[in-house]
């Protein structure tokens, strides 16, 4: 059957800045655009301060790296498409446009789950078992955590694209977001989602919750081997350690829990979009900044890499 025959509804329209007051909207693009750019510059700064850095070539920063990459993919699915709109005074996205935008959406935050886990087992490794942590978290290993993750992410999300795109849209086409999500595309089916329903609770379910036990896991077994060691110096190293990421991972699971796990009936229509704005724009924009303040590394890095551009734009005035 044609692509017309499965679904008579050809654009969607993106309502969710549209419920916002009239003045709030005045500042949306400024403020998104504003937001976009950290997050951006941001990101890449990380990217160039460990890809720069020798020192950093470790599979801690390994991981970082690709967080970095990650965010700024994540907030580029959402972002662009949200400020071209609204400069054109447009709430519409096709069809095919939805359903790329919510499988790179998603693939994405499936990464940011699988990456923040595997920093978690990173840290876990370097806290409880120092002597062979080189011996444990190989390149290899690292290299192969990622492309696994990248596989599994795809696979997930190429199922539940593929499920969403043999439903059928007849009659309302509003979704309540500035994005495509999920739950709001269910909704507005007219068609059975008994199997798209089955297989984000399961599946989905499965891919976002083992990561997450695997963080609790590895923070409970790093924190009794903290707690073991006897000067309050020491102690206090191997949490700082851990400071930067423990902040990712709470902001990171907060918002998604704030988005997906919190009753509808509670929210309201400003209370959504400022949860929807939290987890795909803010937080993306905040982690580099995080792990920068909290880590002597990472400033050091970023020291240099200031100080090597203002030396080449020096030499090139000269």
């Amino acid at each position: 059957m044609g692509g017309a025959n499965r679904s008579r509804v050809s654009r969607f329209l993106l309502l969710g800045l549209s419920r916002l007051p009239q003045q709030q909207q005045q500042l949306v693009f400024p403020l998104f655009l504003g937001m976009y750019l950290a997050t951006v510059l941001g990101n890449l700064l990380i990217l160039l301060a460990v890809s720069l850095d020798s020192r950093l070539h470790v599979p801690m920063y390994f991981f970082l790296s690709h967080l970095s990459f990650v965010d700024v993919c994540f907030s580029s699915t959402t972002v662009p498409k949200m400020l071209a709109n609204h400069a054109l005074g447009s709430q519409a996205i096709s069809f095919s446009g939805c359903l790329t935008q919510m499988y790179f959406l998603f693939t994405f935050m499936d990464m940011d789950n699988f990456l923040l886990a595997m920093m978690a087992y990173d840290r876990f490794v370097a806290v409880c078992h120092p002597l062979h942590y080189s011996a444990k978290m190989t390149h290899q290993l690292c290299v192969l955590l990622v492309t696994g993750s990248w596989v599994i992410a795809n696979l997930d999300m190429l199922l539940h694209t593929l499920l969403m795109a043999r439903l059928s849209f007849c009659g309302d086409n509003a979704i309540p977001h500035f994005f495509c999500d999920l739950n709001p595309l269910l909704k507005l089916s007219c068609s059975d989602t008994h199997l798209n329903e089955m297989m984000i609770l399961t599946e989905a379910g499965l891919i976002m919750i083992a990561p997450f036990i695997c963080i609790l896991v590895s923070y409970i077994l790093i924190a009794r081997a903290v707690l073991r060691v006897p000067s309050a110096k020491g102690r206090w190293r191997a949490f700082s350690t851990c400071g930067s990421h423990v902040a990712v991972v709470s902001l990171f699971y907060g918002t998604i829990i704030d988005v997906y796990f919190n009753p509808l009936s509670s929210h309201s229509a400003e209370t959504e979009i400022a949860s929807a704005v939290m987890f795909t724009v803010v937080t993306p924009m905040l982690n580099p900044f995080i792990y920068s303040l909290r880590n002597q590394d990472i400033k050091r890095a970023l020291g240099k890499v200031v100080a090597m551009k203002a030396f080449s734009t020096g030499n090139q005035s000269g």
